[in-house]
């Protein structure tokens, strides 16, 4: 009897997700380990949990397995812009077109995903696909909710910092009116002070003609 091929997905029960995690690694470890006794092979291993642990094996050394890889890396990506560089040159036209079509499918893939975050053309998703769009749009709402409690933030502390600016301008007004008030109050009174001051440095003098003694 033929056994039927199982869906891989997440498992969505948190306990289940963990004991399944700590027997996969122990067994990746384990096969690793094993291609580098029987084959002979320089292997390193790197697994991060779901909390963010640390798990890894290195039939020799992790740095430099890594430095190995690293260089690798760098001499593949240099041969394969040495390759599209002599195809520019050799043949443009041909390699002009190359680079038109692969423009033109990530166009259409793009499209198609754009159609898909805004509800269109879901029927031929699957439930694995809808549920991966529903965790995009749900992180993209969370950052866009993010962002926007932001800058409201940021808005209700300018105004909080104009309300104070007015309040202190309000403050210093209140100020300078109430030293004019007084000022105009006062001024009433000195005068009447200097007038009557006036009146009592004022000397009384009487012209008497005739003989002095007369009088």
């Amino acid at each position: 009897m033929v056994r039927g091929k199982t869906e891989v997905r997440r498992i969505e029960n948190a306990t289940s997700r963990q004991v399944t995690f700590s027997k996969r690694r122990n067994g990746l470890l384990k096969k690793a380990f094993e291609l580098s006794v029987l084959c002979d092979a320089e292997v390193a291993l790197i697994v991060f949990s779901p909390r963010g642990k640390l798990y890894e094996f290195s039939s020799s050394s992790m740095e430099s397995t890594l430095d190995r890889y690293m260089l690798h890396a760098m001499d593949v990506n240099i041969s394969k812009q040495a390759k599209e560089h002599n195809k520019r040159v050799s043949n443009p036209s041909v390699f002009l077109k190359s680079e038109t079509a692969s423009l033109m499918k990530k166009i259409e893939q793009l499209e198609a995903c754009k159609r898909k975050l805004l509800g269109e053309s879901l029927e031929s998703c699957t439930a694995e696909e809808l549920h991966e769009l529903e965790l995009q749009l749900e992180q993209s709402l969370s950052i866009i909710r993010e962002r926007k409690y932001h800058m409201l933030g940021e808005q209700i502390d300018q105004l909080k910092e104009k309300g104070k600016i007015l309040l202190e301008r309000n403050s210093s007004l209140h100020e300078m009116f109430d030293s004019e008030t007084q000022l105009q109050l006062c001024a009433p009174w000195k005068a009447v002070s200097d007038d009557h001051d006036g009146q009592n440095t004022e000397v009384e003098t009487e012209l008497v003609i005739g003989r002095p003694g007369t009088c």
